[in-house]
């Protein structure tokens, strides 16, 4: 296989349009009443939008190729290391556990509906413990890293977060009674919708979706999951449904007086690949061998980023916290100021 051949199996693999051109070659569309064949229209639905949202940003004088320079690097080493990773870790999963799952479902909307809420709670453990485990945190931490929000950073990931992921979420669906046909449908749909809401504002400006935004976790949402300002750390960890993020505290809307902020707290070199792939990792070694004892070594590993064997913690939590009671120290003194001026009086 030749370079270009290689190049082309690539752009046809990354676009989703190999099941289209073979129906085109074969002028056979019989295909399109089938799962299969629709499917096939549908993959190529965000690479376009991305194509899109680069065309528009260019179009429109607002492309910096460091906007999607990081991303595209991952995505890059990504398709050297792995390909097939995820998919082993499902089916392992299935064989595993599907023996022991409480009951037995099928493809109805009921089902279907079941099946989405108890995926949408496995999705949300799996991300949950990424942020608050500093081992996980390490390979999550890829996907935070550009400083800009698009649809390239739906590809950039740590190669070993997907297969994470995956064990977490298949496990506990499988064991909960969701079958596997169901189960792919319901990541059929959940990966594209996941992708959907990493749209930049080239092509949704503002991404709350009316009121979709209500039991729908949207492009906002998504937007405010990876920020870095101390408001919206650690917060919207669903996918589509933001039911859990509600249940859980977890839910945050986007303000219009907050300036959103992409990234992680540690400033990283966004032209160094190695360090948005590796760094966390080192920071975690080196904080490891600092550490005195086994015991703070082993509570590095698994204790939330931030959390330091001095006391002296710096987690998401303690900026979050610190941010609203500062906000409800404002508004108190603000309260307090206004009653303490007399009729006729106002602020200078």
């Amino acid at each position: 296989m030749n370079i270009f051949e290689t190049l082309y199996n690539e752009f046809i693999g990354f676009f989703g349009i190999g099941g289209i051109i073979e129906m085109v070659k074969k002028n056979d569309y019989s295909s399109l009443t089938t799962w299969a064949g629709i499917q096939n229209l549908i993959y190529p639905i965000i690479p376009l939008l991305l194509l899109i949202e680069v065309v528009r940003a260019i179009v429109y004088k607002r492309f910096k190729i460091e906007d999607y320079k990081l991303s595209f690097m991952v995505f890059v080493l990504n398709r050297f290391i792995s390909r097939f990773i995820s998919i082993a870790a499902v089916g392992f999963c299935i064989g595993l556990f599907e023996q022991w799952a409480i009951f037995k479902t099928d493809i109805t909307w009921y089902w279907l509906l079941y099946g989405y809420v108890i995926w949408e709670f496995a999705h949300f453990v799996y991300h949950f413990l990424a942020h608050k485990v500093r081992i996980l945190w390490c390979l999550h931490s890829t996907h935070h890293a550009p400083q800009q929000m698009n649809l390239f950073v739906n590809f950039a990931h740590f190669f070993l977060e997907a297969p994470y992921a995956d064990v977490i979420r298949t496990s506990i669906c499988i064991i909960l009674g969701v079958s596997p046909p169901l189960l792919f449908l319901i990541m059929f749909i959940d990966g594209l919708w996941g992708s959907f809401i990493h749209v930049g504002e080239n092509i949704i400006k503002n991404g709350r979706l009316g009121f979709l935004g209500k039991f729908l976790l949207t492009p906002s949402h998504h937007r405010v999951h990876h920020a870095r300002n101390p408001l919206y750390m650690d917060t919207n960890f669903c996918n589509l449904l933001n039911i859990w993020d509600k249940v859980f505290k977890t839910y945050q809307d986007e303000k219009s007086e907050i300036k959103i902020e992409y990234g992680i707290t540690r400033k990283i070199n966004q032209n160094n690949i190695l360090d948005a792939y590796f760094g966390e990792i080192v920071c975690l070694w080196k904080d490891i061998v600092k550490a005195p004892g086994i015991k703070n070594k082993l509570l590095y590993i698994i204790m939330p980023p931030g959390w330091s064997h001095t006391g002296h913690h710096q987690t998401a939590k303690i900026a979050r916290t610190g941010y609203l009671s500062e906000q409800d120290k404002n508004v108190k003194n603000d309260e307090g100021s206004a009653d303490q001026l007399q009729p006729g009086q106002s602020f200078s």
